[in-house]
């Protein structure tokens, strides 16, 4: 599969989507103009790697911020997950979070309370 490597800016996230590599992670700010063409390339990508998942997937979360539209996508990106899950491959979805932004660590909870992907939450600080 081909590799996604997205640098960020001061309004969307890095994005790395490595198969090879097991290397799966989107971290940053998320609120770019037009979201669903940032994401329409990374939610494709995870269509055809559900196809094919490795045994086990490791995908970082390591978000400082993220909009109303974004959460969506979030949400999109973690049910597409869910399906590869319920195929019978290990996911494990690391949520970065500051250990001052409780929102953040809250928004990882919530996620966890909707889909069947085990969560790990961990705490950084600068």
């Amino acid at each position: 599969m081909e590799l996604i490597n997205i640098k960020g800016t001061d309004d969307t996230p890095n994005v790395i989507l490595d198969k090879d590599n097991g290397q799966f992670e989107i971290s940053g700010r998320s609120l770019p103009e037009d979201v669903n063409m940032f994401y329409e390339p990374i939610l494709e990508w995870i269509d055809g790697y559900s196809e094919s998942p490795n045994d086990k997937t490791v995908f970082n979360f390591k978000l400082e911020y993220f909009n109303t539209a974004s959460s969506k996508i979030i949400l999109d990106i973690l049910l597409k997950f869910e399906e590869i899950v319920e195929n019978g491959n290990d996911v494990l979805i690391n949520w970065h979070y500051h250990e001052e932004e409780e929102d953040m660590l809250e928004a990882g909870e919530e996620y966890a309370d909707i889909v069947e992907i085990q969560f790990e939450y961990i705490a950084y600080t600068d």
